[in-house]
């Protein structure tokens, strides 16, 4: 059976908003038991968010190097993961009871259960470009990335108000836009860039779109129309 990856973005757990965060889990574990009773399996590749940066801040007085600041952002990302897996064990979903720590070992899972969570692998990837990896390794065509944004911008829309909102757009633009170097830790990006050149690199379809509105997280997977920006 065809495997969904999403990628999950950390800002979606968004533990500055209780209130919204709160429906928004709901939502989302209403939207998980549909997924399962319909069949699907679903892996989650997880974010780190908040935890991360304010975990990477805080190291950055201690050391540059990027591959331990790394580090702490993957331990957040597994963190967030280890949240959102007790959360659907504990309404009984068919969930993998471990958070794997490979793409490989994840894909294995996903014959097993219907529902796969995890974080980070290892830095120098974050969780975007653990997302492409793992659609490779569970031969699935396409990753959804759900984030804060609804869409990929020709700039960041919060600092031009002209800036363009693409609803399909090749990998060449997309590199234009992204770049293919590895981003600072905690630094946010719609897309990571070396998410981006895995993908480009692998011909593998992704969907972009605002996660806050799980409606439309739900028609991406349903493979209907939703609101947000298709890169093929």
């Amino acid at each position: 059976m065809t495997a969904h990856i999403i990628a999950l973005g950390g800002s979606l757990l968004r533990p500055e908003e209780k209130e919204a965060r709160a429906a928004w889990l709901g939502q989302f574990r209403q939207m998980m038991v549909h997924f399962e009773g319909n069949g699907r399996r679903i892996a989650l590749v997880v974010g780190g968010g908040l935890p991360a940066r304010e975990g990477i801040e805080l190291a950055r007085h201690a050391t540059s190097d990027l591959d331990r600041l790394d580090t702490i952002g993957i331990a957040a990302t597994r963190l967030n993961a280890t949240i959102l897996q007790q959360l659907l064990l504990d309404i009984g979903c068919d969930v993998a009871p471990e958070i794997p720590t490979t793409t490989q070992e994840a894909a294995s899972l996903l014959d097993k259960y219907h529902i796969v969570l995890m974080g980070g692998t290892v830095p120098g990837h974050t969780t975007d470009a653990v997302a492409i990896a793992l659609a490779r390794d569970s031969s699935a065509s396409h990753v959804v990335i759900a984030t804060n944004v609804s869409h990929v911008y020709s700039k960041d829309p919060r600092d031009d108000p002209d800036a363009e909102a693409f609803t399909n757009m090749s990998f060449a633009q997309l590199v234009e836009i992204t770049g293919v170097e590895r981003a600072e830790p905690g630094v946010s990006a719609v897309i990571d860039p070396i998410a981006v050149g895995l993908a480009q690199s692998m011909a593998m379809r992704i969907a972009v779109l605002d996660g806050r509105e799980l409606s439309r997280l739900e028609a991406a997977i349903e493979g209907k129309e939703f609101e947000g920006t298709i890169i093929s």
